[in-house]
């Protein structure tokens, strides 16, 4: 495996296009890519843990790191500081393992402003690749959200309208999946993987 070139890679989604179901396979099956956990100044939700789901920091060591510029990007949401800290990806990518980052379109935007502005040969610019995963359709998309069950209609006209802003945005990713089948999907993922790091 560790003939393999590291891969940076990050991952955008509409809510509802199968992201997180993506990544948890892709997780199971390649033993060297590791998931990038953001830090929060929010509190824990239900049975959220430290270091799992998120690293959650206190309001001042959040703004000490900021200062230090120990993030590649970071945003404030309803009073919430959130960020991915620089440190791990470098840590992952030099032990020769691939990193995987699941993030927004606007986070995706400023981790893309980041990597661009690092020195040719910076492993985290060498190994950078961005995939926008799509839905079938607008429409496909409104009966997956509505068969989970778990959204008000509110919810669902909210995470619809937000997926076209989305949507959108798609052309600013090197790489674009459609979700139309699960399966399909998550090969069309392995071919890419496999052929940016090697390993075909």
């Amino acid at each position: 495996m560790s003939a393999t070139k590291p891969l940076f890679i990050v991952v955008s989604a509409p809510s509802g296009c199968g992201k997180s179901t993506i990544i948890d396979m892709l997780l199971q099956e390649y033993h060297d890519l590791v998931y990038s956990i953001s830090c929060t100044t929010r509190a824990p939700r239900g049975e959220e843990e430290d270091g799992i789901d998120y690293h959650f920091l206190d309001k001042s060591r959040f703004e000490t790191l900021l200062s230090e510029n120990a993030f590649i990007e970071w945003a404030s949401v309803h009073g919430n500081y959130y960020g991915t800290l620089k440190a791990p990806i470098e840590e992952v990518l030099r032990e020769g393992n691939s990193m995987i980052m699941d993030i927004d379109v606007q986070g995706a935007a400023k981790v893309r402003n980041y990597v661009r502005a690092l020195p040719d040969g910076d492993p985290m610019k060498a190994g950078f690749a961005d995939v926008f995963v799509m839905p079938p359709s607008m429409e496909e998309l409104r009966s997956r959200l509505e068969g989970r069950g778990t959204d008000s209609r509110e919810a669902i006209e909210r995470r619809l309208a937000n997926a076209e802003g989305e949507i959108a945005r798609a052309g600013e990713y090197m790489y674009k999946i459609v979700n139309d089948e699960l399966h399909v999907a998550y090969k069309r993922f392995c071919d890419l993987i496999d052929a940016l790091s090697g390993r075909m």
